[in-house]
């Protein structure tokens, strides 16, 4: 006999959600949030959408060694992100997954050549850090991460150090073999 229900074979009853699935946490603090209000949040903020956001989360968080449990992901998706409503097939779940995927490689790409083309200055880069910075803790605690000071800190001068390593690199890189326009000499990488 099918199991259409629960283990007492009531077919009226809800099917079983797997112990994993009701165990998951990661979006409590979003318990009762709309999925328009979320979206719009994002929108604003970042290039990804509340759907692709809680799709990427969750293939993260239910990844095996053999690959994501995309089916799981689909089936169960109301229940595992509140302001999510309706189930996806595996195959939605993998298009929002590599939806992210492409984003997330974009923005970085425009984000990477903004600190290496030397429109912002080391100052300024600061600020687009601190801000972008801001917004990535804040979905970290929405998720239920909890960063302490020390960590946040610890995060921001790792990728301070980083960039200004870009900053420098791409300064060498600008200039290595280039004539300078006042003078006419060959500006070496290293000056």
């Amino acid at each position: 006999m099918p199991d259409d229900g629960d283990e007492s074979g009531d077919p009226s009853a809800q099917p079983r959600i797997p112990d994993d699935v009701r165990k998951y946490d990661r979006f409590r603090k979003m318990d009762g949030a709309q999925y328009e209000r979320v979206n719009e949040f994002l929108r604003d903020r970042t290039y990804i959408t509340a759907r692709e956001w809680a799709i990427a989360r969750l293939c993260a968080d239910f990844r095996t060694e053999t690959g994501v449990e995309m089916t799981k992901i689909g089936e169960n998706l109301p229940d595992l992100v509140p302001f999510m409503t309706d189930t996806y097939t595996p195959q939605a779940v993998n298009q929002a997954r590599s939806s992210f995927e492409e984003k997330v490689r974009t923005a970085g790409a425009t984000f990477l050549y903004g600190a290496m083309s030397d429109f912002f200055t080391a100052e300024e880069l600061d600020e687009v850090m601190y801000e972008t910075t801001e917004v990535a803790k804040f979905l970290l605690e929405v998720e239920g991460v909890d960063l302490s000071v020390e960590e946040e800190l610890e995060a921001e001068d790792r990728i301070s150090a980083v960039m200004r390593d870009v900053r420098e690199s791409s300064e060498q890189l600008r200039h290595e073999g280039t004539e300078c326009p006042h003078c006419g000499e060959e500006i070496a990488a290293d000056d």
